[in-house]
């Protein structure tokens, strides 16, 4: 009866152990949660965005850009030479044929005719 009585007082700590160590694994479970997966199936578009170099914009087709532009243009072929030099110089091109949108491209926006600063240079 003795014996029985000292396995018993020496099996408690050890379930004690074995309770605490099976929780801290669950806590340490790299397997990702429901809510996990939902997020990890958006994380590839995202990888493939950041992967580009932060050092290069991404390539801007400025022809197409700046024809769409200029498309309403009384001087169309003018506007479109124009307006590719600010393209490959800014790497943007404001959306739009209208002149409401140059603020959406900063160095489109503020680039002036180096022989009239007063002048802007893109169209």
């Amino acid at each position: 009866m003795m014996m029985k009585q000292q396995q018993q007082q020496l099996l408690l700590p050890l379930m004690f152990l074995v309770v605490v160590a099976a929780a801290a694994a669950v806590a340490a479970d790299p397997r990702p949660q429901p809510q996990q997966v939902q997020h990890q199936k958006q994380q590839p578009q995202m990888r493939m965005r950041m992967s580009r170099s932060l050092l290069q914009p991404p390539k801007l087709d400025c022809p197409s850009s700046c024809s769409v532009r200029c498309s309403n243009n009384w001087n169309n072929e003018m506007c479109n030479e124009m307006c590719n030099v600010c393209c490959h110089k800014c790497g943007c091109v404001p959306p739009g044929t209208g002149q409401d949108t140059r603020h959406l491209c900063s160095c489109y926006d503020t680039m002036v005719n180096p022989h009239n600063p007063h002048k802007l240079k893109c169209p």
